[in-house]
């Protein structure tokens, strides 16, 4: 692997000083280091490697001309990930930014890469023409608490220009003595208009509006010590601003919390529109709208289960399908498993899936540092 790497960046110094940047570029060997073999598919679908040279990736993004931008958490890095020749293998990396404080989420728009960190976020303007001397990040918003219990942040851009991003709950459980905690909120792209958009939310890492309806989806990670088998992991539909979804008062469609449960009815909330199984960790969620993939997984969305870390018997680390009818979800199915084995090794974690122009999808995995690229060829 070539390294050039130009001048250090430490963005603690942003607000003080001038940031001066920090660039590098990868050249990756067509054959990816990482087996993929024992990752399984429905019949027609293979799995390959985009890139093994992202650590720790997490957040997906798509720029123009292909690019996908990548964001990390425990790396402090932003990445750009490039096919330069068009054979499915992302053959550039670039670092473009370093020293951030848990850059998870990152979207793009009109030229800009914007990215969310633990209590701010910044835009990174006309990077798409700037990978490799990326510009000094602009602050857009930087009042976001700093708290570490979920306080990574996922970040999209929704049908109405505004930035999306959660502030999660400060605590596995607890009633939050601030009105900002365990929400999803979103802002104008200039970082004025903030606003809770829903209330209630425990942990959101993972959300997608309906490609018809435009109505926002989201996947939510339920409390732990419960149990094993309790409570659901969650996939809720908030197709309007103000509803509250429960968080600390319920969890599920009706299980009470064992502290908070005797203060508000589970009947004043909304619950959710689906559940999966207890601590498979849904993240990333994505309606599929591609020409690739057979008809029938057309308008289905796709979940990354990152899998369990506190139960007996792990569960999860896959990608599922959900079905949709009239705007509802209907049924699930298992798409891609294996990272989890049959002795209960784990080698891999899904995080974040992405849909790329030519409709194959790519999932994050934080856990190996790559970037997966599922296509379909019948």
């Amino acid at each position: 692997m070539d390294a050039v790497k130009l001048f250090p960046f430490n963005l603690n110094v942003v607000r003080a000083v001038a940031v001066i940047g920090f660039f590098m570029v990868c050249s990756i060997s067509p054959q990816a280091a990482i087996d993929v073999e024992g990752i399984t598919l429905p019949a027609g679908f293979r799995i390959s490697v985009y890139t093994d040279q992202v650590p720790n990736a997490r957040s997906l993004a798509l720029g123009e001309a292909g690019t996908v931008y990548v964001g990390t958490n425990k790396e402090g890095k932003v990445y750009a990930v490039r096919d330069e020749n068009g054979d499915g293998l992302g053959d550039r990396v670039y670092t473009l930014a370093s020293g951030l404080n848990m850059p998870n989420g990152v979207a793009y728009l009109d030229g800009a890469l914007y990215v969310a960190e633990l209590s701010r976020i910044v835009k990174f303007k006309d990077i798409g023409r700037r990978l490799s001397a990326p510009p000094i990040p602009e602050t857009v918003y930087d009042s976001l608490p700093n708290d570490k219990d979920h306080g990574w942040k996922y970040l999209r851009i929704g049908p109405d220009r505004k930035l999306y991003t959660a502030v999660g709950a400060p605590c596995d459980i607890c009633q939050p003595n601030q009105e900002l905690y365990a929400t999803l909120v979103r802002l104008d792209l200039d970082g004025k208009n903030f606003e809770i958009f829903a209330r209630g939310v425990r942990n959101t890492v993972g959300f997608d509006w309906e490609p018809k309806t435009q109505e926002l989806w989201f996947t939510e990670n339920g409390r732990n010590w419960l149990g094993d088998d309790a409570p659901p992991d969650e996939l809720n539909h908030a197709p309007r601003a103000g509803l509250h979804f429960g968080f600390p008062y319920c969890h599920g469609k009706e299980i009470a919390d064992s502290r908070f449960g005797r203060l508000r009815s589970c009947a004043e909330f909304v619950p959710p529109a689906w559940t999966f199984a207890a601590h498979v960790a849904v993240l990333g969620a994505r309606f599929y709208t591609g020409a690739q993939f057979p008809a029938e997984y057309r308008g289905q969305l796709f979940v990354a289960e990152h899998g369990s870390s506190n139960r007996s018997t792990p569960q999860g680390f896959r990608v599922v399908a959900i079905k949709f009818e009239d705007n509802k979800p209907v049924a699930d199915s298992v798409f891609a498993e294996g990272w989890l084995r049959a002795n209960g090794t784990v080698i891999g974690r899904p995080v974040d899936i992405l849909q790329m122009p030519d409709g194959a999808l790519l999932v994050s995995d934080d856990r190996r540092g790559a970037i997966y690229r599922i296509t379909y060829q019948p």
